[in-house]
């Protein structure tokens, strides 16, 4: 599955997750009123992300195949993988370039650090 979305498809991705379920003639009236689509646009992107693997259309009824979360997570480790050949230290490196980081969030990472390490 591929975990990548361009910036119009992200925000009518949005809408489905934070509408669902709802019904395929409703996401349409929220794509007109919200992003400005005609009811064409809005079944063709339907169609493109559920071809993906995102979300399904199941008797007019749209719902999400992947969680928001889910789907983040996977474009993040994606993007790591992609361009920094899944080094996370490269990653964080290249991240805080040039930039101090609080004491927060020293402590937040190592939180996170302490508890997926184990």
């Amino acid at each position: 599955m591929e975990y990548k979305l361009g910036e119009i498809e992200m925000k009518f991705a949005d809408l489905i997750w934070s509408n669902e379920p709802l019904t395929s003639g409703e996401l349409a009236k929220r794509c007109e009123a919200v992003l400005g689509w005609k009811k064409s646009t809005t079944y063709t992107i339907l169609r493109r992300v559920c071809d993906r693997g995102l979300f399904r259309n199941e008797n007019g009824t749209v719902t999400s195949c992947v969680s928001k979360t889910a789907f983040l997570s996977k474009q993040s480790e994606q993007f790591v993988e992609d361009t920094f050949q899944g080094s996370l230290p490269r990653f964080l490196t290249a991240f805080t370039a040039g930039k101090k980081l609080s004491d927060k969030d020293v402590e937040e990472l190592k939180k996170i650090i302490e508890k997926n390490s184990r």
